[in-house]
């Protein structure tokens, strides 16, 4: 078992390398109320994608209609303290999430991005275009806190532009991604408890590549962030948010070594 996971945490440390990236520019980030940012490229980050028009330079992320902002900043830095504890893999700890467009090429820097409320996602070309390339060069994306059947058909809409070839299929726990450093149980977990509130029952989905490499995972009628946000309230079972890191890792594990 230690053996297994130095090679693991090993893999891990040498695959926190960049995409190639698709072109040059000169900014980091085209948010205006993020400006410039340093490349730490070198480091683990987990880059956060935005959609739709630019926001307001006024607006506080997290804390208007900004649906992609959910979760911002707690749940990626907490991710990635967890993922610095299990791991020797280089971790960036001083920044929060960095925030690009699909059609931002500094996003190929970065090889895991995190996508939330798709139901509100409409991609333009330019979007569209730069999110089938980053895939298919090895990003892997994780989507996150959506629900009921109306998002599910928005993603299936806006995927259909970026992969036509490709269907998004149902995932069990027979995949690697449940095994590659946790070794998950059972994909019937409860969702955060507004999730609860509504009934809904989580599902885990996912899109392959040609040579059956998972691009993107699906937390479908889940919130699996919304755990990671709130792991430090007391009043956040601990059990749940235990739960919803070794997701969190195993995702992270699965991208570098597939």
């Amino acid at each position: 078992m230690r053996a297994s996971i130095l090679i693991l945490t090993l893999m891990l440390a040498l695959g926190v390398a960049a995409l190639p990236v698709a072109s040059q520019s000169s900014n980091q980030s085209q948010d205006p109320r993020l400006g410039e940012k340093k490349d730490v490229s070198d480091k683990y980050l987990l880059a956060r994608i935005r959609f739709g028009p630019p926001p307001s330079p006024y607006d506080h992320l997290g804390d208007g209609p900004v649906e992609w902002s959910h979760d911002y900043p707690e749940s990626g830095l907490h991710l990635a303290k967890i993922l610095s504890e299990l791991s020797k893999t280089p971790v960036n700890l001083e920044t929060d999430e960095y925030i690009f467009s699909f059609a931002d090429p500094n996003l190929f820097k970065y090889p895991f991005a995190y996508l939330c409320e798709v139901g509100f996602m409409d991609l333009t070309d330019e979007e569209v275009a730069g999110m089938r390339e980053y895939m298919l060069r090895g990003g892997f994306i994780i989507v996150d806190d959506f629900r009921g059947p109306y998002q599910l058909q928005v993603l299936e809409y806006n995927l259909k532009r970026v992969l036509p070839e490709f269907e998004i299929k149902e995932l069990d726990l027979k995949h690697p991604i449940f095994n590659c450093f946790f070794s998950i149980k059972t994909l019937d977990v409860l969702p955060p408890p507004i999730y609860r509130r509504m009934n809904l029952k989580p599902k885990f989905l996912g899109v392959e590549d040609k040579n059956g490499r998972l691009m993107m995972i699906i937390n479908y009628n889940n919130d699996v962030s919304d755990y990671w946000q709130w792991s430090n309230d007391p009043f956040m079972p601990i059990d749940d948010t235990n739960d919803a890191y070794k997701f969190g890792v195993n995702y992270l594990f699965y991208a570098i070594t597939h």
